[in-house]
């Protein structure tokens, strides 16, 4: 890997946002006695902010800061923020989801000064390598991620991830074990209930697969959408600032802690930062890939010892038994706090399971 500058904005593409915003229209929705979709008090604050007082460019000025690297000869380009500590200190893979970015782990980086880190790009999503086709599975960016850690030079690593970074993370340890030293999740795949789940349940887990179900129905539209008719959905976020923002910024909303109030864990302008980031690399459409290409996960259970640290208002928290069927459950902590964007939400929290991951790590050469 190399170090890169990463590509700025041109002029006519601020300008041409800029343009865009000044010309939204209002749209008329159903008004019920329940929330349907973003507050419209809100979305009009936040897109008169983008319109009138957001400075994309010293936010970029200060993404472009980061250690940016750029793989040379793997067979998917990867870009990835790399921090390299002293010495022989443990490596930890940081894995992002949707609707997010390396960003995520803007408040993790300064607690890992001691490690060496690398927050990879995942491709299609914001500041991504273009690939081709857009974006890939998550099984293909398990590949092209260890590809790069290995042109890196890191032989053995901590994965550390939340959201689809965690179906990334499971398809890394699965296939390719030697290199995966621990894992740190923040939530089980959904996919492990919602495709074939085990049939011998317990209560416990019944129960869990039942409210996940509930949630699917009630919360889960975005995913059916995005994984069955990703092409159409993309023309209009695509296409539309106001309607990108509103997309986006709900779940920003819901799906951290308390889950009603923006505020609790973005200001305006980070909000605006992570929206506009999908906005100018244009990726909304392929950073649906991972939910469009599915792929079963045909393996044995993972035998890396895994930590997972479950925050409570994340989705929907799977149980400890649950998770064992399918990890080597070795430390389990339920958090009081924090949501999704757990690594945002809760850094000290999150930062602790990276650290515990490293101490229950598995020693070279043990592959089972």
């Amino acid at each position: 890997m190399q170090r890169i500058d990463l590509p700025r904005t041109d002029d006519a593409a601020l300008d041409d946002l800029a343009e865009r915003l000044a010309r939204t229209r209002s749209v008329p929705h159903p008004v019920l006695d329940r929330s349907l979709g973003v507050d419209p008090a809100l979305l009009a604050g936040l897109l008169e902010r983008w319109r009138d007082g957001f400075d994309w460019r010293a936010q970029e000025e200060r993404i472009a800061a980061l250690p940016w690297h750029a793989t040379e000869r793997t067979e998917v380009p990867v870009r990835a923020v790399v921090h390299r500590a002293a010495g022989d200190a443990p490596a930890v893979l940081l894995l992002h989801g949707w609707p997010d970015s390396v960003l995520r782990f803007e408040r993790v980086l300064p607690h890992l000064d001691d490690l060496t880190w690398v927050a990879p790009a995942l491709p299609g999503f914001p500041f991504a390598a273009p690939v081709p086709g857009g974006g890939l599975s998550s099984r293909d960016m398990a590949d092209a991620v260890a590809a790069a850690m290995a042109e890196l030079g890191v032989d053995r690593y901590v994965v550390s991830a939340g959201d689809v970074g965690c179906d990334v993370a499971e398809a890394l340890a699965a296939r390719h074990p030697g290199v995966v030293e621990a894992l740190h999740l923040t939530d089980v795949s959904q996919y492990h209930f919602l495709v074939d789940p085990p049939a011998d349940l317990d209560d416990e887990e019944r129960e869990y697969v039942a409210r996940g179900h509930r949630w699917q129905a009630a919360e889960g539209g975005y995913m059916h959408e995005q994984s069955t008719r990703p092409g159409t959905l993309a023309v209009g976020l695509g296409d539309s600032p106001a309607g990108l923002a509103a997309w986006l910024v709900e779940k920003l909303v819901r799906w951290t802690d308390p889950g009603d109030d923006l505020g609790s864990a973005f200001t305006h302008d980070e909000a605006l930062t992570w929206v506009t980031a999908y906005w100018l690399t244009g990726s909304i459409g392929t950073s649906f890939t991972p939910y469009a290409a599915g792929g079963a996960k045909d393996w044995p259970p993972v035998e890396v010892p895994t930590v997972v640290t479950m925050f409570a208002h994340d989705l929907v928290n799977a149980p400890r038994r649950f998770a064992e069927r399918f990890f080597d459950v070795v430390d389990w902590r339920d958090l009081d706090h924090g949501g999704h964007f757990a690594a945002w939400e809760r850094p000290e929290d999150y930062v602790w399971g990276i650290r515990r991951a490293i101490e229950v790590r598995r020693p070279a050469g043990e592959t089972s």
